[in-house]
């Protein structure tokens, strides 16, 4: 079976068991929003599925085979992972920050080729950061700077793009400028997107598929329209909520007005 998935996956933090028996398929070539309440295990189970964490038992499978069995070069450049507020070391320019993206993909010592300098000028271009390619990153508004982490995803080459709460801490307009660049990124490059959301509303308006998770279990999963019901709001995040049909988008939006 070809693409990414999980079989049986149980997840721990020492003997704590934290996610048990996921069984979690990613549509290819969709945006994926994992949401839940805080503590539901949903960044655990995306660390997990991009290889930065060990499942206890059970096993993702990338493209048919074991992701944790494979070298960490060779799903390097299969898939990119953009963890929760990542930091620069101090003075690093955009630049610099995006050829990191080039490291799965070099050999040796590390020498900058040709077709390295031209996919991060295309992943610097293509997120809207070229008249910043050269300020340090921690000189740049949070929006920016979550561009041109994205752009260093990017660079990486790889057909799926993990994010962890890629929103998280930034105004409302950088939230949109943020999702909008995903959005653009999975229809103009058919990237595979698996993201863990804070805001169901964005995970409504911007995601193909959606995983509801309540402590380490899926509750429901399927398009926007058939996770996003008052029934699942109230099992998953403990609310009573409107949902009614957004009325630029037609997608499902929730309107929370009492504790369940």
């Amino acid at each position: 079976m070809e693409g990414l998935y999980t079989q049986q996956l149980d997840i721990a933090y020492g003997d704590r068991l934290i996610v048990e028996d996921l069984h979690l398929s990613v549509p290819m070539g969709c945006i994926t929003a994992l949401v839940g309440a805080n503590g539901s295990g949903k960044s655990t189970i995306l660390k997990t599925m991009a290889r930065l964490m060990k499942p206890k038992g059970g096993t993702v499978y990338l493209d048919g085979h074991s992701i944790h069995s494979r070298s960490t070069k060779e799903v390097a450049r299969q898939l990119a992972i953009l963890p929760q507020n990542p930091t620069a070391p101090e003075g690093l320019t955009v630049s610099e920050l995006v050829s990191y993206g080039r490291f799965p993909h070099q050999k040796g010592l590390g020498t900058v080729s040709a077709k390295d300098r031209e996919m991060i000028r295309s992943a610097i271009e293509m997120t809207g950061m070229t008249e910043f390619a050269e300020r340090p990153v921690d000189q740049l508004s949070g929006g920016q700077r979550q561009r041109a982490w994205i752009a260093m995803a990017l660079a990486q080459e790889t057909g799926i793009l993990f994010l962890d709460e890629p929103t998280t801490f930034l105004d409302m307009a950088h939230q949109l400028e943020v999702l909008k660049l995903l959005h653009k990124l999975n229809e103009e490059e058919q990237r595979t997107i698996v993201m863990v959301v804070h805001d169901l509303n964005h995970a409504a308006r911007y995601a193909h598929h959606i995983v509801a998770v309540k402590r380490g279990k899926i509750v429901r999963a399927g398009t926007p329209q058939e996770v996003v019901t008052a029934e699942v709001l109230r099992e998953v995040f403990g609310i009573e909520a409107d949902v009614i049909p957004d009325p630029r988008t037609g997608y499902p939006l929730c309107l929370p007005y009492e504790l369940a």
